[in-house]
């Protein structure tokens, strides 16, 4: 057994397993510890290195392409203190974090673990039901659908609309950009019907405009991954080959389909528009977004 404990988190790999488990100090971020435990096996293992610095080294692993859901439903964008992947060492311990990563080199080697993508997840992802309360609103999914409460603060388009609820399998992709702090974030929900839309975030019903607290704005990945792994491997798009993205053109409906959706949404902004719902400038504003996503 090799294993490094750090305030940080602990490493440990048997042989077959890299068990990753977030440390319980403040200094760990929430999404980590809400993550928990990460069991990674050695077939989805691309590489490990340690950087050492002057005063804290880092372990870092990295995973094949298309093995893990976070990554994929993430896309690189989670900020480095929240990968489960990189674990902060003491510099008295980086014999111990070089030893760790020599470890896991080897027995890459010797069971000859390919370096290419893979053709399903290796990784499970977060269990389920799995519930975020977000800036905009609250978030649920339970294995089979996507449950959106609005929070009062959402767009009153949105509140108008009431809860939304999608089917898994209505679901062709679910995007999702961190809150940076700087920058608002969203996690949206893509389907056919709404793969051309361009609402902006605030106030499309089928995404989360996440401009709040960015520590707990980062839980949205849960639920993002959570779906992802249930989701058609990426493998399965685009003629069989890896890809990281989506493909539009296989979510596209056919032309009478999409003129249908078309004038669904124009209704539906109508009714909205007479409701009173939205102003005149809001219904323009809408509709001319739609239009254009179309």
């Amino acid at each position: 057994m090799a294993e490094i404990i750090q305030r940080d988190g602990a490493w440990a790999f048997d042989g077959t397993v890299v068990r990753i488990t977030p440390g319980l100090h403040r200094s760990v971020p929430l999404f980590r510890q809400t993550y928990g435990e990460v069991a990674v096996p050695l077939e989805a293992v691309a590489g490990v290195v340690f950087e050492p610095e002057r005063k804290r080294g880092r372990l870092r692993m990295r995973l094949r392409e298309g093995a893990d859901p976070l990554l994929q439903a993430t896309g690189g964008r989670l900020p480095e203190s929240a990968d489960p992947y990189r674990l902060l060492v003491d510099v008295d311990r980086a014999g111990v974090a070089e030893y760790v990563a020599e470890e896991i080199r080897r027995a890459l080697m010797l069971d000859q673990i390919p370096k290419e993508p893979t053709k399903a997840y290796l990784l499970p992802g977060p269990p389920v039901p799995v519930s975020v309360r977000s800036s905009d609103g609250t978030v649920s999914f339970d294995g089979n659908q996507v449950r959106i409460d609005w929070a009062d603060t959402s767009d009153r388009v949105k509140r108008a609309t009431g809860p939304r609820i999608i089917a898994v399998g209505d679901l062709v992709q679910v995007e999702w950009l961190p809150n940076s702090g700087y920058e608002d974030g969203f996690l949206r929900f893509v389907t056919r019907e709404t793969a051309f839309s361009k609402l902006p975030p605030e106030k499309d019903p089928y995404a989360l405009d996440l401009w709040g607290s960015a520590r707990r704005d980062l839980l949205t990945a849960l639920v993002a991954t959570a779906i992802t792994a249930r989701l058609p491997h990426p493998s399965t798009r685009g003629g069989g080959e890896f890809t990281d993205r989506w493909q539009p053109s296989a979510a596209v409906p056919p032309p009478a389909d999409h003129h249908d959706v078309l004038l669904r949404r124009l209704r539906e902004l109508g009714e909205l528009h007479r409701d009173g719902v939205l102003t005149d400038e809001e219904f323009a504003m809408t509709k001319a977004a739609v239009l254009r996503g179309f």
